[in-house]
């Protein structure tokens, strides 16, 4: 089976064994925001035709591939979800030269009643499940952070955290960047500190214009003010979202997975970095639930 993990950004596929093995992989910068509507089914035989070549009939996708920007719309499935609930919905989707499905997205509500959604980290979550008991929490740091509470090996609720896209909006678009250097966040002295502050009364708004000030009175350094802002960040995230005491698995980029990792010490927690190979994992477990036929 040829497994497709297509994001916004970025196209990974992975050629997996009969077992859910990977023989080989592959990607590619043609995410979702880089395709035209009517131009998925060529880009797929592009990325993949050699493994088409060779024999592969099974494709299973996952991601924003599946969104109102993708090739074709995939349905929300509500929480609680469970991996055969993911394989019974997958959607098939015309294609000359193999069979293929879609993952349908995962949706659900905040304690408000406020709508969550996401698509392709419901995938990956898969690949945790498959791979370890059935309760905990999972974090994918990003632009748009999910932390996902497993129950009774299910996707039961989440939440998201638009970290990510604020740290780069702040750093790039407000007075906040203009006493920022070059330097990317980075674990250190000052990321530790902005993590200790989001625990300090005033709320967020207020600390952040503390990034400012800290800097004007050189009482941080220009080339750490990022790493402060980063910390002041995920520390807020992480303490709305980490339950005390908590064990977090990390899935996604080294680099920010330390970032969480480091702030949840701090705020009191435990984490664990999993391998980056959670989406192959998880689109193995569902396709070998789906009847292809």
């Amino acid at each position: 089976m040829i497994a497709v993990d297509w994001g916004t950004s970025n196209f990974r596929a992975f050629r997996l064994t009969s077992g859910g093995g990977i023989r080989e992989r592959r990607s590619s910068q043609r995410g979702v925001l880089h395709v035209g509507k009517a131009e998925f089914e060529s880009v797929l035989c592009e990325e993949i035709d050699d493994w088409l070549d060779d024999g592969e009939t099974r494709v299973l996708l996952s991601g924003m591939v599946g969104s109102r920007q993708g090739w074709v719309e995939a349905p929300y499935l509500s929480c609680p979800v469970a991996i055969e609930d993911l394989a019974r919905s997958a959607v098939r989707i015309p294609f000359r030269r193999a069979h293929v499905r879609l993952i349908p997205g995962v949706a659900g509500s905040d304690e408000n009643g406020v709508p969550e959604v996401m698509r392709g980290e419901e995938t990956e979550t898969v690949g945790i499940l498959n791979t370890c008991e059935n309760e905990g929490l999972v974090c994918f740091p990003g632009s748009h952070s999910k932390w996902i509470h497993l129950k009774e090996a299910k996707i039961s609720s989440f939440r998201t955290y638009l970290t990510g896209e604020l740290f780069a909006a702040l750093r790039n678009g407000t007075i906040l960047g203009r006493t920022m250097g070059a330097s990317d966040a980075a674990l250190g002295a000052a990321f530790d500190r902005g993590v200790a502050r989001s625990a300090e009364s005033g709320g967020l708004l207020h600390h952040l214009f503390g990034v400012r000030t800290l800097t004007l009175m050189r009482q941080i350094q220009e080339d750490v003010s990022a790493s402060y802002l980063s910390g002041l960040l995920i520390g807020h995230e992480i303490r709305c979202a980490m339950p005390a005491d908590a064990e977090v698995r990390l899935v996604g980029l080294t680099s920010l997975c330390s970032l969480y990792a480091r702030a949840i010490e701090i705020c009191g927690g435990i984490s664990r970095i999993e391998e980056d190979f959670a989406a192959a994992r998880g689109l193995a477990a569902i396709g070998a639930r789906i009847k292809w036929n």
